[in-house]
């Protein structure tokens, strides 16, 4: 890893497989994210991968048989300590409902923004910061306030040189 390394979000692959890079459809895109993981460019953590086995569908048996070993695992106790300031951060947050704190304390977001804090990556998600945001609490938001930079899928893949020919 790296700090050109890119951390990528649970939707990610969900948005890629069930819409713009269907497995059927952009073979080249799930090559290269498996190529850039070799590297140590691309990755993920273990808790997207939790999520993304809970499907028990096409993506979830690509991501065991190519992506297993692209999956960082958060048992380590510099990423726990910034989890739990994102998890008093968050609920010093006034704007956001109680049902939206309990959402994030059951996903793997923070960890993600945690582990992106500790070892200087650049988090790949397609949500987009709302500051007025009450509902949900969006990657970015958490990523703006602890000095975390994101990106969304095209943007990476333009920077990593991924060309589908």
């Amino acid at each position: 890893m790296n700090a050109s390394s890119y951390l990528l979000d649970a939707n990610v692959f969900i948005e890629a497989a069930r819409r713009y890079y269907a497995f059927d459809i952009a073979p080249r895109f799930w090559d290269s994210l498996c190529e850039h993981a070799g590297t140590g460019r691309v990755l993920s953590i273990d808790r997207v991968k939790d999520e993304l086995g809970r499907g028990n569908d096409e993506l979830s048996e690509w991501i065991t048989s190519h992506f297993d070993d692209a999956f960082a695992s958060t048992d380590n106790q510099d990423i726990i300590n910034i989890y739990r300031e994102i998890v008093i951060w968050i609920q010093n947050q006034d704007q956001f409902l109680d049902a939206a704190k309990a959402e994030f304390a059951r996903n793997a977001d923070g960890w993600l923004v945690a582990f992106a804090k500790v070892n200087d990556c650049i988090l790949v998600t397609h949500e987009v910061l709302a500051i007025d945001a009450r509902k949900k609490i969006p990657i970015p938001n958490i990523c703006q306030a602890f000095e975390v930079p994101w990106t969304d899928t095209f943007s990476m893949l333009r920077n990593i040189g991924v060309r589908f020919l």
